[in-house]
């Protein structure tokens, strides 16, 4: 599948998401970032070190925690973005709202979706980013680099997604998110 961009942001713009609260739950915001690369409409995900408090070594989006001062989910994913791959708001061309997801380390997440204009002057806080990935939005589509698997997750059994496009799997979190945005902006449905 090709991915068409003015399709995502046309699909993107139309969801109502679902928002979710859980006082026993951290709230964090994540950004859904694309990326032209050569041409190629790509997902840019990071790796997180090992030296990060949550989530060590996993392939995640950039965000984090909200703090005390952000004004809002927009305000969270976009700070966490610069304070992590150094991309300021001003390059980031925000599309819209995924639907909120709890995750088993007790955390609600919103995921933000945004185009991201320029990526040559990132500066990669070595902290939290180990590396920078910019996968083909195209080989979430492909149905043979996906699969479902059930895990133990916190005592309890869950159905996660998995998604083999990089020389480690990308699951977890991100993949639940990658999947709710695929089945949004699929336009063989």
């Amino acid at each position: 599948m090709q991915a068409d961009f003015n399709y995502i942001k046309k699909r993107i713009a139309m969801h109502q998401p679902v928002t979710l609260r859980d006082a026993s739950h951290t709230h964090a915001c994540v950004l859904v970032p694309l990326v032209m690369q050569n041409g190629t409409l790509c997902l840019l995900l990071t790796k997180r070190t090992d030296r990060v408090e949550h989530h060590k070594g996993q392939i995640s989006f950039p965000g984090g925690m909200v703090d005390d001062t952000d004004t809002s989910p927009e305000h969270t994913a976009l700070r966490e973005l610069e304070e992590e791959l150094g991309i300021p708001a001003s390059q980031v061309e925000l599309l819209g709202t995924l639907n909120d997801i709890k995750i088993p380390t007790g955390f609600i997440v919103t995921p933000l979706v945004g185009l991201i204009k320029e990526t040559e002057g990132m500066v990669i806080n070595r902290d939290e980013v180990a590396e920078t990935l910019f996968i083909p939005l195209d080989k979430f589509f492909d149905p043979a680099l996906c699969r479902s698997e059930v895990r133990e997750l916190k005592g309890a059994l869950r159905q996660i997604y998995v998604f083999d496009v990089w020389k480690e799997p990308v699951w977890g979190a991100t993949a639940h998110i990658i999947k709710q945005f695929t089945e949004l902006v699929d336009q063989r449905k």
